[in-house]
Parts: structure tokens; sequence; C-alpha cells
């Protein structure tokens, strides 16, 4: 085909891509209340973290390991806000529900352009960079974000200062704290691409392990909105047990 004609085959998919994308936008802002009960669970305190945290102190018979009813009140400022946010919300949920959708019309542009192998490897990578990327989002749902949130949320520098969550700032903290988790995890993806153009090897990672679990500390303390050292740990070790599969994953390419 001319370059013209590619563009128009991309053209005709994009649209696609869009249309599909509208369609579960407009589903996920339908189901409302279904959408922000799974988006305040963290919130709660009978989230599954904690619930099983207080049968973990049960049964080893630590009690200070429950974390117990603590209570916390959102509020909203601005006219347009709660709105704004849940279309938002379902924007982004519209996203991932066509993630699947979008990446198979985005293969579906490029593969013909790659050999047979290529298009085996290419497959599996596209499939474990979802699986990785939702991997990192659910262990911030249901981890990271909770103990963060439980932490902040019921700081206080004096008992005169309630603590009134912004309905805004709840929500942006979590996405954002998914979006990036996601992105970390797919650390053994960029690993392969640079070991396939030769630009690090095996024995280079091994070489600077010492470096990289400072440089993934230093992230996991920027990403962290909390400051103790448990946090900060549940987002280190999972990225440098990555860093260990990327070691792998380049010696086999």
């Amino acid at each position: 085909m001319t370059f013209w004609e590619h563009v128009d085959v991309f053209r005709k998919g994009f649209v696609k891509c869009l249309i599909v994308w509208a369609v579960c936008s407009v589903g996920a802002f339908c189901f409302k209340d279904f959408l922000f009960t799974i988006l305040f669970a963290p919130a709660q305190s009978d989230f599954i973290l904690y619930r099983g945290l207080c049968r973990l102190a049960e049964w080893i018979g630590i009690s200070s390991l429950c974390p117990g009813e603590f209570e916390v009140d959102f509020i909203n400022i601005e006219l347009a806000s709660q709105f704004m946010v849940h279309l938002e919300v379902a924007l982004i949920v519209g996203v991932l529900i066509a993630f699947p959708y979008l990446i198979i019309q985005l293969y579906g542009f490029v593969a013909p352009a790659l050999y047979d192998q290529e298009k085996k490897y290419s497959i599996s990578l596209i499939f474990w960079g979802v699986v990785l990327f939702f991997a990192g989002a659910a262990l911030n749902y249901f981890v990271i974000f909770p103990f963060a949130f439980r932490f902040l949320s019921t700081y206080q520098v004096q008992e005169a200062v309630i603590n009134q969550i912004s309905l805004k700032s709840y929500i942006s903290t979590l996405l954002v704290l998914s979006l990036l988790l996601g992105i970390l995890f797919e650390i053994p993806i960029i690993a392969y691409f640079l070991g396939k153009l030769g630009i690090i090897t095996a024995d280079t990672l091994k070489q600077y392990r010492k470096h990289a679990f400072i440089v993934l500390c230093i992230l996991a303390a920027i990403i962290t909105p909390t400051a103790d050292v448990f946090t900060l740990l549940l987002v280190t070790v999972p990225l440098y047990l990555l860093f260990e599969l990327s070691i792998i994953v380049i010696k086999r390419c």
C-alpha cells in the first residue's frame, strides 16, 4: 500500500477505537453507584486488606496488627467538581474496559509489517505487558493505597485539626498511583527491548544490582505519599523482583 493508504487504514482503526472507548465510557458513567463503591472501598474500615490483617492478628495473637475501625469524611468544595470527577473516572474506566480492543487494533495495524517470528514475540509481549500493568495497578489498589490513605487520612498534628478529604484529592491520588505502579511494572518489557537493541546485557544488570536497588528505593519514596518504611518496602520489593526478572528475560532474548 501507499503511504496515504496506510494513513487511511490507521484512520479507520482510530475511529473504531474512539467509538468503542465512547461506548465503554458511557457504560461506566451509567453504573455510577457500582463504580464509586469500588473506588471508595479502600477508604472503608471493612476493606478486604483490613479484614485480612485483623484475621492475621487474631491468628498469631498480635492485636496491634488489626487496624480497627476508622471513619473519614469526604467533602466537595466546587460546584461542578462531583460531576467532573464522575466524568473523568468514566473516561478512564472506559479506556481500561476497551484496552484489549485497542491493543488488538494497534497490533492489527502493525502485524502486516512483521515476520512470523516477530508476530509470535509481539503477541507474548503484548500479553505480558497488559498483565504486568494491571498487576501493578492491583497492587496499588489492594495494598499500597489503603495503607497510604489510612496513614494520611488519620494523621493529625493536633486534635483541633480535623481531616476532611476532598473528593478530587482522593480520586486523583488513587488513579495516579495506580497508573504509576502499572507503568513501573513494565520494567521487564522495557528491559527486553533494550536487550534486543543491544543497549544492555544481563551481565550489566548484574553488575549494577546495588545501584538499581537504591534507584528503586528512591522511586518508591517519590511515588508513595507516606514516609513509613513498611509502605516503602511494599513498593520497593516487587520492583526489585521485576528487576531480577528482567535479568532472566534478557538472558533468554
